[in-house]
């Protein structure tokens, strides 16, 4: 399969075009490589200075009142809907706290 771009001197049907597209190949790939090192070698420095990756929870429920209210009897869906959460979060909160 040959690769010709009318607007731009690459025709891989010639052996200059060959080179050329293999060139090109070439820097891709090395620049593609440099930006994966720099990604590694930035959350590295990351972890080593102690920073949260990746994105942050949606919801920070207070265990204790969670706990506090179920023992008083509610529901988890009650405990979830006076503290404006999901009822899976009220009981991930309580049970892992």
């Amino acid at each position: 399969m040959d690769l010709v771009v009318l607007d731009q001197a690459i025709d891989t049907t010639t052996p200059a075009g060959r080179l050329l597209f293999h060139v090109l190949a070439a820097i891709a790939e090395f620049e593609r490589d440099l930006i994966r090192e720099r990604v590694i070698a930035g959350v590295r420095r990351a972890r080593a200075q102690g920073r949260h990756l990746g994105r942050p929870r949606k919801h920070h429920v207070d265990a204790e009142r969670a706990r506090a209210l179920i023992a008083e009897g509610r529901s988890l869906r009650a405990v979830a809907r006076m503290l404006g959460t999901h009822h899976t979060v009220v009981a991930r909160a309580v049970a892992t706290a």
